[in-house]
């Protein structure tokens, strides 16, 4: 940015700069009415404010442009992450019927071989749990 100028202390003081001027119709008192009695160098100093102005403006819209492309990116990332939530509850849903197809073969095996079934799930709970206990002592 560039260096501000400082102005003399009489440019400075808003009376003097705009000779008591009565505010316009909106309320508000411009330094560019015809009424305004400048002073040799007040064109000067509107001419510093306005680059100001123009240099804050710029700044603003640089600001404005990152906010924007901050914005479209989290839109971009909500669409994919709804776009993925939504194939993982399709996975989740498939494997659940997976599962329960499984879980209903398994029962209806069961239920045919009668009490022969029971046993072979609790040998393999028993082998499970044999291979975890000295998995876990050997570590």
């Amino acid at each position: 940015m560039s260096q501000r100028i400082r102005a003399p202390n009489s440019l400075r003081d808003r009376s003097t700069l705009l000779g008591h001027s009565t505010p316009s119709s909106s309320g508000r008192a411009s330094p560019l009415n015809n009424n305004s009695q400048y002073q040799p160098n007040g064109q000067r100093f509107v001419d510093d404010l306005e680059g100001q102005n123009d240099e804050a403006l710029e700044s603003l819209s640089n600001k404005v442009k990152l906010l924007k492309n901050l914005t479209v990116g989290i839109g971009n990332e909500v669409r994919e992450s709804t776009v993925q939530l939504s194939q993982m509850n399709d996975a989740f849903a498939e494997t659940g019927d997976i599962l329960s197809g499984t879980f209903r073969r398994m029962n209806n095996m069961a239920e045919r071989h009668g009490c022969k079934w029971l046993w072979y799930i609790v040998f393999f709970v028993i082998v499970f749990w044999f291979f975890i206990v000295v998995w876990w002592f050997r570590r």
